[in-house]
């Protein structure tokens, strides 16, 4: 991370460009950006230093913990495979069945690729 503090949380409702993300990608960590999708709603937390700045300020403005999810995007990665990386210490719920960082059920991952999808745009 370079010594400026991360990039505030910004709540994504609506297309974020892709040049967004890589100026909050740059303010922070240099090649990611924090995010947390919420699965029901279809929107996402970019930016922070840790996903559950996300996740607090997803909670607090109606998300249900159950539907958050953390991942990680690459923005310089845009289209491959692994522009979106499902690691995060909030996804550890062994209540619902998810027992490790990573996000372990294929349907919440295709909910993730679809919500980033239509919210990520090469051109905003």
């Amino acid at each position: 991370m370079t010594d400026e503090a991360a990039s505030p949380v910004t709540v994504v409702s609506e297309t974020i460009s892709l040049a967004t993300l890589k100026e909050i990608a740059a303010s922070g960590f240099g090649d990611l950006v924090k995010a947390v999708v919420d699965v029901e709603r279809g929107v996402m937390a970019v930016g922070g230093e840790l996903h559950s700045d996300g996740e607090a300020i997803l909670l607090d403005t109606g998300s249900r913990q159950a539907d958050l999810w953390g991942i990680n995007l690459y923005p310089d990665e845009y289209g491959a495979e692994g522009w979106i990386e499902y690691d995060s210490l909030i996804n550890i719920r062994p209540r619902q069945g998810n027992r490790s960082r990573l996000v372990e059920d294929s349907g919440v991952r295709a909910a993730v690729v679809d919500i980033v999808g239509r919210l990520v745009k090469p051109n905003g």
